[in-house]
Parts: C-alpha cells; sequence; structure tokens
C-alpha cells in the first residue's frame, strides 16, 4: 500500500508541474524534442521564431545552446535571445559571435533573466543561405538550464538556388566624384528600386530603375552617399556615391 501511494504521490508532482513547450512563433503544435522543417522564403537572412514556454511551476534561468549538424557552404546564422515581454526581442548575438559549434550564450549575469512560471523566453534563429548554394541545413537549439539540457528544438531549412536569377548583375555609377548628377547603369535586372541616402542615414530620393537613370545632384552638399538598390528575389546591392563641388 505504502508504494501505491509513494507512486500515486510521484505521478501528482509529474503532472502539477509539466516541464517545457515550445512553439513556432504564435503556433500551439508543442516542438519540443521535435524537428520544425521549412523551406527558405527567399535569398535574404530571414527569422525562424520560437517561443519557450516555462510550464515547470517554478521560476527559471536557461540559457541557449545551438549546433550545426549540417550546413552548406557559405550559408551563416545568429539568434536572439530574450524575455517574451523584451520589446526589443531580447539580446543579439552575430554570426562572428557564434563562430564555434556548439556555440552557447554566455551564463554573464548582465545576460541573464528570470522566467517566471506560465511566462516565455523568445529564440529568434535568423537563417542567410548563400545565394548559390543550393542544399539544406540542420541545426538544433538546446534551453540549458545550468550545465543541463532540458529540451531543445531541431530546425531544417530547405534551400534550392534558382539557376534563372543566377544572371550576374551589374551597376555603374559614373561620373564619382561627381558634381552635378550622376548617370546609374544597371545589367542582369529588368527593374528595381532605389534610395540614396546621406552619411547620417537620411533618404536624398527614392525611386525605381529599369536600365538607366540621370540623377541630379546640383544641390546635393558635398559629401559621401550611399545608393541601396532593391532587386526583387536578391540580396540588396549597396554602391558609394562621392559629391563634390
Amino acid at each position: 500500500m505504502k508504494k501505491i501511494y509513494t507512486l500515486l504521490f510521484t505521478l501528482f508532482l509529474v503532472s502539477s508541474y509539466a516541464q517545457v513547450t515550445i512553439n513556432y512563433d504564435n503556433q500551439t503544435d508543442d516542438l519540443s524534442g521535435q524537428t520544425y522543417t521549412m523551406v527558405a522564403p527567399n535569398y535574404q537572412a530571414f527569422d525562424v521564431p520560437f517561443h519557450i514556454n516555462n510550464e515547470t511551476g517554478l521560476t527559471k534561468q536557461w540559457r541557449v545552446t545551438r549546433y550545426q549538424l549540417n550546413v552548406p557552404t557559405g550559408w551563416s546564422d545568429f539568434l536572439c535571445w530574450g524575455h517574451g515581454t523584451d520589446a526589443f526581442g531580447g539580446t543579439c548575438f552575430s554570426s562572428a559571435q557564434m563562430n564555434t559549434n556548439p556555440w552557447t550564450s554566455s551564463a554573464s549575469q548582465s545576460l541573464q533573466f528570470d522566467v517566471n512560471d506560465g511566462e516565455f523566453a523568445k529564440l529568434k534563429a535568423t537563417i542567410d543561405p548563400d545565394d548559390w548554394t543550393s542544399g539544406t541545413a540542420h541545426y538544433r537549439y538546446y534551453i540549458v538550464e545550468g550545465n543541463s539540457k532540458i529540451d531543445s528544438v531541431d530546425l531544417v531549412i530547405q534551400f534550392t538556388a534558382n539557376v534563372a536569377q543566377k544572371e550576374p548583375i551589374s551597376v555603374s555609377i559614373v561620373p564619382n566624384p561627381a558634381a552635378d548628377y550622376i548617370q546609374i547603369s544597371m545589367n542582369g535586372v529588368d527593374n528595381a528600386s532605389f534610395k540614396m541616402v546621406d552619411a547620417l542615414g537620411s533618404t536624398m530620393i527614392k525611386e525605381t530603375i529599369n536600365s538607366n537613370k540621370k540623377i541630379n545632384t546640383s544641390d546635393f552638399k558635398s559629401g559621401l552617399y550611399f545608393i541601396v538598390f532593391d532587386i526583387p528575389g536578391q540580396k540588396p546591392i549597396t554602391r558609394k556615391v562621392i559629391i563634390k563641388h
């Protein structure tokens, strides 16, 4: 009889203190110990957000460990990690900072935060496929408490480079330095939008271009400017221009 009571009490504790659930963004499916598979939406870096829900009945302090199980050459990744209420998404770690495999977020006090029972932490992975490298990437993210891995979720990204988009894109801006005007020429793309910003990030002009565009710069102040081209299905292209009167 004593063994039965002990078993019932143990089952009561387990049922009273469920552990951790992991959801993709705001979806309800529990991905704890599971794999989330998706197709890369484009050539640019994209975010994959997860919610790590605390259902332990206790306040927790978690860290995150990232494993690159299989990543095509040229791909890069980074992540942000913070409390669910953090308006800034938590602390973000660049690919340069995450230069080990596996990589674990710091245990320093300045980076730790309390996740109370019923709250969640945010894990936002950012994946940047190489433009011309098709393949499948496999990442694993462990939730770490102290030195113990208490849960995990796998992320599998499938990416197919479109051969039709491998046509080289060239941009020519003359004269440079310029005084009264610049002539922009683009090859390898039918249309694109672009903006010209000054060194402080203020937008001077924003237009579209098919192949050629002449811009009057006579009223621009002398200094350094940047022209950013937004091309459908491609990463933005940035060029420097010097205006000198």
